[in-house]
């Protein structure tokens, strides 16, 4: 939080000089102490937080991936038209225990074209597709696996 605190002060001065550095620093370090001390703060588990942030790079950009390669694969059922599009529900069960990344995965579903989380309860999922060929592999997808070793 301190690093946080401190590049924010720098940015929102909109210049680095020696007198601005310290003064971030002394605000900075001002702001982490009373948030330890008053409000509960727990910097062990910013670190903990911080170990897990390569991983959620990853998931940004493997979402941002399967978002584009869902994109290509509704636009080519779109204009070809002559393949019957076959709307599917599928259910299938997460082995994520965490109700936050369970959350982040039906969102991530909803935030790929073709699919929609229909439902979520105690791990098991409901999900509407355009075509059986936009959920293949739904339940073992590259989300579920990444937001696995984020769970830890």
């Amino acid at each position: 939080m301190f690093l946080f605190l401190l590049a924010l002060w720098i940015i929102f001065n909109g210049a680095f000089t020696l007198e601005i550095l310290l003064f971030g620093i002394g605000i900075s370090a001002s702001v982490c102490f009373f948030m330890v001390k008053f409000a509960g703060y727990n910097i062990k588990r910013e670190l903990k937080a911080a170990k897990k942030l390569p991983f959620i790079i990853e998931y940004l950009f493997v979402l941002l991936i399967e978002i584009i390669k869902a994109n290509i694969a509704c636009s080519g059922l779109i204009i070809k038209g002559s393949k019957k599009i076959q709307p599917v529900v599928v259910s299938f069960s997460s082995p994520l225990k965490s109700e936050f990344l369970s959350t982040v995965l039906a969102n991530s579903i909803t935030l790929t074209p073709g699919t929609i989380s229909v439902s979520m309860r105690n791990g098991q999922f409901t999900v509407h597709c355009l075509d059986s060929s936009l959920c293949d592999g739904i339940d073992s997808s590259s989300f579920v696996k990444i937001l696995k070793r984020i769970e830890g």
